[in-house]
């Protein structure tokens, strides 16, 4: 069983998914929905998702959070997770960085 947790950035938009679905928002229910999947998934199995090479990792994510490895967990067909696994001989923690639908996730990792 794996540790998982969200990075600083990543919590806001939770948050912020959180009062959206509060408020009746139902493509933000939906989000919500999709990100506690993936979270069950990752508790159960922090590699279930896809290794991204790191030659197509995004600046972003190197030089804000300064990660050895980046991983990209499908939620739907048009919603992704992107984590990143840190640890030690002791504990192995799983962090959410983002959850990018499918046209941010293009753009983010340049694809056309």
């Amino acid at each position: 069983m794996s540790e998982i947790r969200l990075s600083k950035s990543f919590s806001k938009q939770f948050a912020d998914l959180q009062i959206r679905a509060e408020n009746g928002e139902g493509d933000a229910n939906y989000i919500l929905k999709l990100i506690e999947k993936g979270i069950s998934t990752l508790v159960n199995d922090r590699e279930s998702g896809n290794k991204i090479q790191k030659n197509i990792w995004p600046n972003y994510y190197s030089k804000k959070f300064e990660i050895s490895n980046l991983w990209r967990l499908r939620l739907d067909k048009s919603w992704k997770m992107i984590y990143t696994i840190i640890g030690d001989d002791v504990r192995i923690v799983t962090i959410v960085l983002d959850v990018l639908n499918h046209k941010k996730h293009n753009k983010m990792f340049g694809y056309k």
